[in-house]
């Protein structure tokens, strides 16, 4: 799966969505994580409520999965969420990308969210089936 994540020095989730001149992408499984590569985005990108800017963000991020955010808006998030990514907030602007990735990579390894499983099965073309004992069901 591909896994975006925002940052203004390429180790760190340390930047707000629509405000990211950066946004470093990875491919991740079970067996690890590679570098894809960084998408950079220029002009004015301070918040200013035009939304428009966001567009070519939304595009380039067609096909991931997940994005790690430091701050999104709502309305950013949503635009996201509709079209199958999963905007996620780092706990603090210090959170490191490759341990961010080294947690996700254990995760999927293991037993992953009801949310997750959810995903990677649409991913798959898989349509998932229901479990009862999940606790999101």
């Amino acid at each position: 799966m591909k896994v975006a994540f925002t940052t203004s020095d390429n180790v760190h989730v340390n930047a707000h969505f629509g405000w990211a001149k950066n946004i470093d992408l990875y491919d991740v499984s079970p067996d690890g994580f590679d570098f894809v590569n960084t998408l950079e985005f220029g002009g004015d990108l301070k918040e200013d409520g035009n939304e428009d800017k966001l567009v070519p963000k939304l595009e380039a991020l067609d096909g991931c999965t997940l994005l790690y955010v430091s701050a999104i808006g709502g309305s950013a998030a949503a635009r996201l969420i509709r079209q199958n990514v999963t905007p996620i907030k780092a706990r603090t602007d210090q959170d490191k990308i490759d341990e961010i990735l080294g947690e996700l990579v254990k995760t999927l390894k293991g037993n992953p969210p009801p949310w997750l499983r959810k995903v990677l099965q649409k991913e798959a073309g898989i349509e998932p089936t229901p479990n009862f004992l999940s606790e999101d069901e």
